[in-house]
């Protein structure tokens, strides 16, 4: 049995010129701030600006909070690229929506890029890859919209660019530092056929591509961090994976869908050698009850080959069953497309 998490929301107009949203995340070990920013209410020109903390435009899915997804859990190119919280980082976003029949939103971010799978803030001792000073991450992203009949359409694409800071010199077994230049690219696509006005089919994709270049590593020989255990390394890698699922809601209460997963690429490139390492991929499948708007009932299962044991040398396949109940109280507005 477990508690995956709580939230807690609040929002509100402020005045004529903002809106307040923040989101209080408790688990087992503790709350945290997940979510609080502003958005602007009344710019010129179909403009607005979001800042503060805030889960990142970047992709289809990452802008969507856990209880929102299709399925128990993110696909495993998400929690290898951004981590079980997703690209969830402060800063200011500002968003453009043409003034067209055809939906179109184009958006920038300038965030603190501390996300620690991808990117992070802190020194690198003893190398000439230092700690970031002030915001080490950008954003852009487009996304259109179009109707095709009785199916509607989503695309969109994305593009991250920021510097990569691990500081792990105070770990026991392997301390280490890890710094270069990261980029992430992300293409997406969501087309939902409606049946009628209660039931559709939805199909969604997205692939994700990770690079870094200009990389170093640093082996410390202790946990003070004082001496290097072996040179340098000039490093590039690369990783990428996608998903691709299909939701059938087919009636007012009840959804089923199957997704496949994958990492597809974990390669790296190291004073010339080339290794790439495991990565593998996922079957899942789900059938969900919805008593009403405000409660889940999903019952999931999956068979992963994309995890191995410590040290191991291949992936091992195991099966996952996943009993997820969501409940929600209180006035909360329409999810997005």
């Amino acid at each position: 049995f477990n508690l995956n998490y709580a939230e807690l929301v609040f929002s509100a107009a402020v005045d004529n010129y903002f809106d307040l949203f923040a989101v209080v995340h408790a688990g087992e070990d503790g709350a945290e701030v997940e979510e609080a920013y502003a958005n602007t209410r009344s710019l010129p020109f179909n403009t607005q600006l979001k800042f503060g903390k805030f889960l990142s435009g970047f992709g289809r899915l990452n802008g969507q909070h856990h209880h929102y997804w299709d399925f128990a859990d993110q696909p495993l190119i998400y929690q290898g690229v951004f981590g079980s919280h997703g690209l969830l980082e402060k800063g200011v976003q500002a968003t453009w929506l043409a003034p067209t029949d055809t939906y179109l939103l184009l958006g920038a971010e300038v965030l603190q890029g501390e996300n620690e799978q991808s990117f992070g803030t802190s020194a690198l001792a003893l190398t000439n890859k230092n700690a970031v000073d002030g915001a080490g991450l950008a954003v852009a992203f487009a996304k259109i919209g179009f109707d095709m009949g009785k199916t509607s359409w989503m695309a969109g694409a994305s593009f991250a660019t920021g510097q990569a800071r691990h500081n792990h010199a105070d770990e026991e077994d392997n301390p280490h530092a890890k710094g270069g230049n990261r980029s992430i690219i992300g293409v997406d696509l969501t087309g939902k056929y409606f049946l009628d006005a209660t039931r559709y089919v939805m199909w969604q994709s997205e692939y994700i591509k990770r690079d870094l270049t200009d990389g170093v590593v640093a082996n410390y020989t202790n946990t003070d961090a004082d001496t290097l255990s072996q040179a340098l390394r000039v490093r590039s890698e690369d990783q990428s994976g996608y998903y691709s699922q299909l939701i059938w809601k087919f009636d007012p209460q009840w959804r089923t869908g199957v997704r496949y997963d994958a990492i597809d690429a974990n390669n790296a490139t190291t004073n010339g050698t080339h290794t790439s390492s495991l990565h593998g991929n996922r079957n899942t499948v789900m059938v969900e009850y919805n008593p009403t708007e405000f409660s889940r009932i999903r019952l999931q299962y999956a068979q992963n080959s994309a995890f191995a044991p410590e040290s191991a040398s291949k992936l091992e396949k195991f099966d996952e069953v996943i009993l997820q109940f969501n409940m929600a109280i209180g006035a909360h507005g329409a999810h997005s497309f």
